[in-house]
């Protein structure tokens, strides 16, 4: 596959050949992809299929046994060559911090860097929150936010980077069905309105496939599939539709005498 181009001047991922094992165990056997700039390009598949772990990579949390990762053509090999871009990660968690407010949370990396005085930070914090439709919550604890509240938090804290790419873990775990698509609406709208390039990390499969321009399938550090949503869906590959179609099946016990 050629690598994709940078459109408009924002970055786009390139994987090759990416491996990593913990203990003797691989986890990641050799992944290739690529993002395109600008694209949500979702990443999906059942618990321990290596979808994290490969997450972590792109962020630069974890170093590979063997291949790359890479951003323009740059190979993300050092904190200094990953801190050229503006790379933002939506924990699962969300990883709010307890003690401060949700306006001290969302501003946090400015007022950390200095980078901006602070009725500037209180202007950009109020912008962000308004993104993310949390108008008025700044004085809000986290410990008085819902969690589907505290995602959307969490959304906007990245926001405030300004970033290139943003990368999101699970966005949707511990959500109600109603919270989940409203999640999957922010994250859509924020690449409309911001043009960055989002990688989505979900086992969600619908929240996989409404939001995904291409998508990526990963089953025991495999990545099985790789296209569209509708290329993904028509995949004749056996752990593909394993996957895709799993439902639960209500087992009908009869107690004889």
């Amino acid at each position: 596959m050629s690598q994709a181009p940078t459109k408009n001047g924002r970055p786009c991922v390139e994987v090759k050949d990416l491996r990593k094992s913990f203990g003797g165990c691989e986890v990641l056997k050799g992944i290739n992809m690529e993002v395109d700039s600008g694209e949500i390009f979702v990443i999906m598949g059942p618990s321990g299929s290596g979808k994290s772990v490969l997450l972590r990579h792109l962020v630069g949390l974890l170093a590979s046994d063997s291949g790359t990762v890479s951003i323009e053509g740059n190979v993300i090999d050092s904190p200094e060559i990953l801190s050229k871009y503006r790379v933002a990660m939506v924990f699962q968690s969300g990883a709010l911090l307890g003690s401060l407010s949700v306006a001290e949370n969302v501003g946090l990396y400015l007022r950390e860097h200095r980078l901006k005085k602070p009725a500037e930070i209180d202007a950009i914090v109020k912008e962000k929150l308004a993104i993310v439709g949390l108008e008025g919550a700044e004085d809000r604890m986290p410990t008085e936010l819902s969690g589907g509240m505290k995602k959307r938090v969490s959304i906007a804290r990245a926001l405030v980077m300004e970033p290139q790419i943003i990368l999101y873990d699970e966005p949707t775990s511990e959500l109600d069905p109603l919270i989940s698509v409203t999640i999957g609406e922010e994250i859509v709208k924020l690449r409309e309105q911001t043009g960055a390039t989002s990688i989505v990390v979900t086992h969600d499969r619908d929240l996989g496939f409404g939001i995904a321009d291409r998508m990526a399938i990963l089953r025991h550090g495999e990545l099985v599939a790789l296209g569209t949503p509708d290329e993904v869906r028509s995949s004749p590959r056996e752990e593909v539709q394993t996957f895709l179609n799993a439902t639960f099946q209500r087992q009908s016990i009869t107690e004889t005498q």
